[in-house]
C-alpha cells in the first residue's frame, strides 16, 4: 500500500504555490511562503503523527486529586499539548490577525496567512483547529464590543506566544433547549454585589477548561426570544486564583475530533463581565459565530485536500489488474469529482479570505458579500467534505478502514463542520435570510459580475447565465418574489454556491493569466458548469472523459514523493 507518510503537503499541492501569488499580498509573500514550506514538511511527517496519538488518547476529566479536594482538570495526552504548541506558539495562528510580531512582521497580518496555514495545519490535525478558531474568533469579538478595560486586561494573554502566558478562549452557547433555537438559551444573568453573575447549564462546551469564554445569558427581566440575551466573557480563574463558580460536569465522547476536550458546565453564579450593550448579545455573538464558520469552512475545505491528496497518491501508485489506479477511467472519474469539490472548496475559502480584509477595511458592499459567503461556505464546503473523504477511504480500500492510516480520522472529522455552529438547515436558511433582509445577494451578484469582467467572455457569458439562474432561484425560496418555498433553500443555496465557487474559479485563471495553473482552473471552472450546474437526466447518454482530464490529475497530486519508504507504526 504506497504511504505519503514524509511528504511535504505543500510543495506536493503546486495549485497552492500559484493561488499564493493570486491571494496573498506580494509584499507578505517571501515571509508567508517559507512558513507555508515549513509546515507542509511538518504536516507530512511530525504533525501527522503526533495527531494520529492524540487521536487514540482523548482528554481525561479528574473532578478530585488525590487528597480528594474539587480540582476540575483536563488531562491532555503530551501529543496535543505538542500540537498545541506549535499552533499557538510557533505558527502564531492565534495572534497573527490581531498584533504584530508574528513572523517578525510589524503589524498585524492579512486574513489570508492565517486561512492559508491552517488549510495545511488541519490536512494534519482537526481537533485543535477549534480551539484556535475560537480563541482567534473570541478575541476579535471581544476587540470589536469589549470595553477598553476587557481588552487592555485580556488581549495581550490571548495573543500571546508564550503557552505559559496564552489564554485560550471558547465559545459557550449551546444548551439543551436552546441548539439551533438560540431564542431559547435558559442561562440567567443577575446583577449581584455590583457585577454580574450567571446561573444555567450548558450543554456543548468545547475547550470547556479554557481561560476564557464568550456565553449567551438572558438578564432577568431582559425579555424573551434572541432580542433578550446579552453577550458575557466568562473567565474561568478569579483575580485571586481559584476557580470560577462553574463545574464541568463530563466531556463528551465525540464521534470525531476525539484530541480536542468537549463537555458540559453547569454555571453557578459564576462571575462574569457584561461584553457590549446588554441586549445586543445575539448581534454581538453572531460576530464570533460567523468568523467560527469560515474557519469552519476552511477545515473542511483543507479535510478535501488531504482526502484527494492521499487519493491521488494511491491512484498514482498502486497497480491492480495490471494498471496503475489513475490508468482506469472509472476511478479517473470519481477522483475528478473528488478533486472537484475540494478545489471548489478552497476557491470559496481564500476568495472569502479576500473578501474579508476588506469588510475589515470599511468597505460596506464587502460585508455584504461576507455576510452571504459565509453560510455558502458552511453549508456547501461542510457538507462535500463529509463525501470527499468516504471517497477516498475507498481508494485506499480495506486498509482505509484502519485507525493505523488517518482516512477514518479525517472522515469522522469531516462530519463535524455541517453540525457545528449551525446544521446545514439553519445556514442554508440563513443564505436565505441575508437575500431577504439584508441586500446580501444584490451585493454578491454585483461583485461576481465585476470579477466576471476579467474572465474570458466565452466562459464568462455561460457563467453569468448560470449565476442569474442561481439568483432567481434563491430570490424565489427567499420570497423576495413572492411566498417564501423554504422547502427548496437546500437546493437553492447548492446553486448559489455552484455558480459562485465557478466564477472564482474562472477569476484565479484571469489572474494566473497563462500556464499550467491557470489553464487548470479553467478547465475546473468549466467542469463546474457541466457537472453541477447544467440540466442532465439520470439516464442521459455518457458524455466522452476530456482528452485533458489524466494530465489534469497527475498535475493535482504532484511530483514528490516521500523522502524514504515509511514502514511501522506511525506514531512519533
Amino acid at each position: 500500500m504506497p504511504d505519503s507518510r514524509g511528504q511535504n503537503s505543500y510543495r506536493s499541492d503546486p495549485a497552492f504555490a500559484a493561488l499564493m501569488s493570486v491571494y496573498l499580498p506580494e509584499a507578505l509573500r517571501p515571509v508567508i511562503e517559507p512558513q507555508l514550506d515549513r509546515m507542509g514538511a511538518l504536516v507530512g511527517d511530525r504533525l501527522e503523527g503526533l495527531a494520529l496519538t492524540a487521536d487514540k488518547n482523548s482528554p481525561v476529566l479528574t473532578l478530585r486529586d488525590r487528597t480528594g479536594a474539587a480540582c476540575q482538570r483536563i488531562e491532555k495526552h503530551p501529543a496535543y499539548v505538542e500540537l498545541e504548541r506549535y499552533a499557538f506558539s510557533e505558527f502564531g495562528l492565534a495572534a497573527m490577525s490581531h498584533r504584530g510580531g508574528v513572523f517578525g512582521q510589524p503589524d498585524a497580518l492579512h486574513p489570508m496567512a492565517k486561512y492559508a496555514l491552517v488549510y495545511l495545519f488541519v490536512q494534519a490535525e482537526f481537533g485543535l483547529c477549534c480551539p484556535l478558531s475560537m480563541t482567534d474568533s473570541l478575541t476579535r469579538t471581544l476587540r470589536k464590543f469589549g470595553s477598553d478595560e476587557l481588552i487592555e486586561r485580556y488581549l495581550d494573554r490571548l495573543t500571546s506566544q508564550d503557552m505559559d502566558e496564552l489564554f485560550q478562549g471558547a465559545m459557550f452557547m449551546t444548551e439543551q433547549a436552546a441548539g439551533s433555537d438560540v431564542g431559547a438559551v435558559e442561562t440567567v444573568a443577575r446583577h449581584e454585589d455590583g457585577g454580574w453573575r450567571l446561573y444555567g447549564d450548558k450543554w456543548f462546551c468545547s475547550n470547556p477548561d479554557a481561560a476564557l469564554a464568550m456565553v449567551l445569558a438572558r438578564p432577568e427581566g431582559g425579555g424573551a426570544g434572541t432580542r433578550g440575551l446579552s453577550l458575557f466573557l466568562l473567565p474561568r480563574h478569579l483575580p485571586d486564583g481559584s476557580l470560577n463558580a462553574y463545574r464541568i460536569i463530563r466531556l463528551k465522547d465525540k464521534m470525531g475530533s476525539r484530541s480536542m476536550a468537549s463537555g458540559e458546565i453547569v454555571l453557578e453564579g459564576a462571575q462574569a463581565h457584561l461584553v457590549g450593550e446588554a441586549g445586543q448579545g445575539f448581534k454581538q455573538m453572531t460576530d464570533m459565530i460567523n468568523m467560527s464558520r469560515l474557519a469552519n469552512g476552511v477545515r473542511s475545505a483543507g479535510l478535501m485536500r488531504r482526502a484527494v491528496s492521499e487519493a491521488l497518491h494511491i491512484a498514482r501508485n498502486r497497480r491492480a489488474f495490471g494498471q496503475k489506479l489513475i490508468e482506469m477511467p472509472l476511478m479517473r472519474r470519481q477522483l475528478a469529482k473528488m478533486h472537484l469539490a475540494a478545489e471548489q472548496g478552497r476557491s470559496m475559502v481564500f476568495h472569502t479570505a479576500r473578501v474579508l480584509e476588506a469588510a475589515d477595511r470599511g468597505d460596506a458592499g464587502m460585508a455584504r458579500v461576507l455576510r452571504i459567503l459565509t453560510p455558502l461556505i458552511k453549508f456547501r464546503v461542510c457538507r462535500d467534505a463529509r463525501k470527499v473523504a468516504g471517497d477516498a477511504m475507498e481508494v485506499r480500500g480495506g486498509c482505509g478502514y484502519i485507525e493505523e492510516w488517518s482516512d477514518a480520522r479525517v472522515l469522522r472529522d469531516a462530519h463535524l463542520g455541517s453540525i457545528w455552529e449551525g446544521t446545514s438547515n439553519i445556514v442554508a436558511l440563513d443564505v436565505a435570510r441575508a437575500t431577504r433582509r439584508e441586500g446580501a445577494l444584490d451585493a454578491l451578484l454585483d461583485y461576481l459580475r465585476d470579477c466576471l469582467h476579467e474572465v474570458e467572455p466565452d466562459l464568462a457569458q455561460p457563467l453569468n447565465e448560470a449565476l442569474t439562474r442561481a439568483a432567481a432561484l434563491m430570490r424565489m425560496v427567499a420570497g423576495q418574489e413572492g411566498s417564501p418555498e423554504p422547502h427548496e433553500t437546500r437546493r437553492a443555496a447548492t446553486a448559489l454556491y455552484g455558480a459562485t465557487s465557478g466564477v472564482f474559479l474562472a477569476w484565479e485563471a484571469a489572474q494566473l493569466s497563462q500556464g499550467a495553473a491557470a489553464q487548470d482552473r479553467t478547465r475546473l471552472a468549466r467542469l463546474v458548469l457541466s457537472e453541477k450546474l447544467a440540466a442532465r437526466g439520470p439516464l442521459a447518454p455518457a458524455m466522452p472523459e476530456p482528452d485533458w482530464l489524466h494530465d489534469l490529475l497527475l498535475r493535482a497530486g504532484g511530483a514528490e514523493e516521500p523522502s524514504s519508504p515509511r514502514t511501522g507504526d506511525p506514531t512519533p
